[in-house]
């Protein structure tokens, strides 16, 4: 049954599929926002429990391993049982979880909230749910919708950081846990009114469309997310998504994302500033990837990965060597703000060139595998990295040339004709 007030929306001036999208940028920003706190909790636990940055870095490692392994089979549970309660259930796992761990007291535990449940919550909200949004609800666009959706990354981290910083700088690192619980609870009512499970459920067409599109057989998710993980794995262009994807999670959430903040402490820069430094990323960030969404409707998505990842590379290499000033350090965030997220919409768009839209949001979830699994490798490897060396010099260099990699290994995908989509 459709709730008065949706229906009502639905049919108003504006198409309802860009309700859908700002609905979830705001469920996306807020993971973002959980997704981001520990990095301005890892001094702040290290001084409170005299834990290395080894062991707390193991944990978030645990968290973004996590957020890419349950995004197949969320992006699976969002065809069935479907997408509104998928959702629900991950933003209740959030409220719970994070307002828990404000509590800990031993490793134990913040493995078990920041690393297991976080990790679980946050998959569910992962580019699986961009993906599934934007070829649910647009016929024309979806390049743009991913780019809005994903760019709510970079914005969580200009809402939350900057707070959580000077929270746990001039409280307590205990409040940065229940300001982010609260954010995550506060948007439980808001889907649960206002998020219709497809177009047709409020009597329109996807965005953009002329005909009723094909109704999604409901399967059990585990059996859709593996055979569509076993029709994937017989194809290069998968691995070379997979292995691309897994090179930018290693340059992004797993290395600056994750250790940032830290890297500026260690070169005199105050945490609230190297959180500001983040925040002013987020801003380009939210321009650079919505501008590579309307940049993917139009351009080659295999060019645009290159250059991604070429100058991303680039940047990494050469921040160590930079004086750490407002000045190196604002070119820096420029820099590579533009690009942080940037390569997700021509992902995307290449997943559903060689897959299919209806396999495309399952099949981009298990190349966010790959993203998670970097991310989780550069978070607990710079971590190790920072405690045997004192210093994260090689952390940035092995990024560096991993990307410039990866811009080369781009330029291979779906250059044979696409695979016919399954039955």
């Amino acid at each position: 049954m459709i709730p008065a007030r949706m229906a009502a929306l639905a049919h108003g001036r504006v198409h309802y599929a860009w309700v859908v999208v700002g609905l979830m940028f705001l469920v996306m920003l807020a993971t973002a926002g959980v997704r981001s706190a520990p990095s301005v909790l890892i001094v702040p636990l290290e001084h409170a429990f005299g834990w290395s940055r080894a062991t707390i870095s193991g944990a978030i490692s645990l968290n973004i391993a996590l957020y890419g392994v349950i995004g197949p089979f969320a992006a699976a549970m969002m065809q069935s049982p479907g997408l509104r309660p998928t959702v629900l259930a991950a933003l209740v796992i959030l409220s719970i979880s994070v307002a828990a761990s404000g509590f800990i007291a031993a490793p134990w535990q913040l493995f078990l909230t920041w690393g297991l449940l976080v990790g679980i919550g946050t998959g569910v909200t992962a580019g699986g749910l961009a993906a599934t949004i934007a070829n649910r609800w647009f016929e024309q666009r979806r390049g743009l919708a991913v780019g809005v959706l994903m760019a709510s990354n970079a914005t969580g981290q200009l809402v939350f950081l900057p707070v959580l910083a000077a929270i746990a700088e001039r409280g307590s690192w205990q409040t940065v846990s229940f300001v982010v619980a609260g954010a995550a609870a506060a948007l439980i009512p808001l889907v649960f009114m206002l998020l219709p499970e497809s177009p047709r459920k409020v009597g329109l067409l996807p965005f953009g469309a002329e005909v009723e599109p094909a109704v999604a057989v409901r399967a059990n998710p585990l059996g859709i997310a593996f055979a569509t993980l076993r029709r994937g794995i017989r194809s290069t262009d998968f691995w070379l998504l997979f292995g691309s994807f897994w090179v930018c999670g290693f340059s992004t959430n797993g290395l600056v994302g994750t250790h940032l903040i830290s890297f500026c402490v260690d070169h005199g820069v105050t945490e609230v500033a190297a959180a500001g430094l983040l925040a002013t990323m987020g801003v380009f960030d939210l321009i650079g990837t919505t501008l590579s969404g309307w940049l993917t409707d139009r351009f080659n998505s295999r060019y645009l990965l290159f250059w991604y990842y070429s100058l991303r590379g680039l940047s990494l290499m050469a921040l160590p060597f930079t004086r750490f000033d407002p000045v190196s350090l604002g070119v820096f965030a420029l820099f590579y703000g533009l690009d942080w997220i940037a390569t997700v919409p021509p992902t995307v768009a290449l997943a559903s060139e060689v897959f299919g839209r209806r396999d495309a949001p399952v099949i981009f979830a298990w190349i966010l595998c790959g993203h998670q699994l970097g991310a989780a490798t550069a978070a607990a490897g710079a971590g190790i990295v920072r405690t045997e060396t004192g210093g994260y010099l090689l952390a940035f260099v092995a990024s560096g040339i991993a990307c410039l990699i990866a811009s080369l290994l781009v330029l291979r995908i779906n250059r044979a004709p696409a695979l016919a989509p399954a039955e």
